[in-house]
């Protein structure tokens, strides 16, 4: 159940463009045309399902203090924290040369199309900001790691595949001129930003409030319950005393 709920936050609540907007310049650039924004996706979503686990990896059994101490008891105080952002961007430009690479070799049509984008895809800030989440949310287990990894780069290949189609169909509308090109796609791009957020209501549920119910009337009942108590006390006091 926590695998789930994870998977579908990171895609619709906390997705990466609409609620931290990270990775806008690749998001605008490259969402002119449908396909060339479905390979960008999908090298998202490959980049963020294998740099995050590995990262956590990394954050758990290197960079955490105290986390060397598998290396020896000296070795438990040392605080490589520091390290986190060199060790993070080393492990994204290594998945992002090898995607480049394999796109390259099987698909030289996409390869072309992508351009600059796809190395770029290294100081993508969507990407580096999925393991930076990772680490400050505290996510417990490598399991929830690739969840949230693969979670985050579909939320964030949703995006850039519907604001690619929207762009391609409102070729073909009457736009103002003065809000033609990046003017309409960033209004564009809030109101899809609303109908994402409307997704928070559906995927946190009100069972946190019902719990809590009970516990309040159950207090309500004890703080009634004591003033009568008192003055059951004091009334036999009295009446021992006469």
């Amino acid at each position: 159940m926590e695998h789930i709920e994870l998977f579908f936050k990171s895609i619709f609540i906390d997705n990466m463009v609409f609620s931290v907007f990270l990775g806008m310049c690749s998001y605008l650039a490259v969402s002119k045309k449908v396909t060339t924004a479905v390979g960008l996706g999908a090298a998202v979503i490959f980049v963020l399902a294998v740099t995050v686990p590995l990262n956590w990896l990394l954050d758990q059994y290197i960079l955490q203090p105290g986390a060397l101490k598998w290396l020896g008891a000296e070795y438990a105080e040392y605080d490589l924290s520091f390290l986190s952002f060199i060790m993070f961007i080393a492990t994204i430009a290594t998945m992002v040369q090898l995607v480049e690479i394999i796109v390259e070799k099987f698909s030289p049509s996409l390869y072309n199309s992508l351009g600059i984008f796809l190395p770029l895809i290294a100081v993508n800030c969507a990407i580096l900001g999925g393991s930076l989440f990772m680490q400050s949310r505290e996510i417990p287990t490598l399991g929830l790691a690739l969840t949230y990894g693969v979670g985050s780069g579909i939320g964030w290949f949703l995006a850039i595949v519907a604001i690619a189609a929207i762009r391609e169909k409102i070729r073909y509308s009457n736009v103002p001129p003065a809000l033609r090109g990046l003017g309409i796609t960033f209004i564009i791009t809030g109101l899809m930003a609303i109908g994402f957020m409307s997704f928070g209501g559906m995927l946190t549920g009100g069972g946190d409030e019902e719990e809590e119910k009970p516990a309040t009337e159950a207090s309500i009942k004890k703080e009634e319950v004591k003033p009568a108590t008192k003055e059951i006390v004091a009334e036999n006091t009295n009446t021992n005393q006469e």
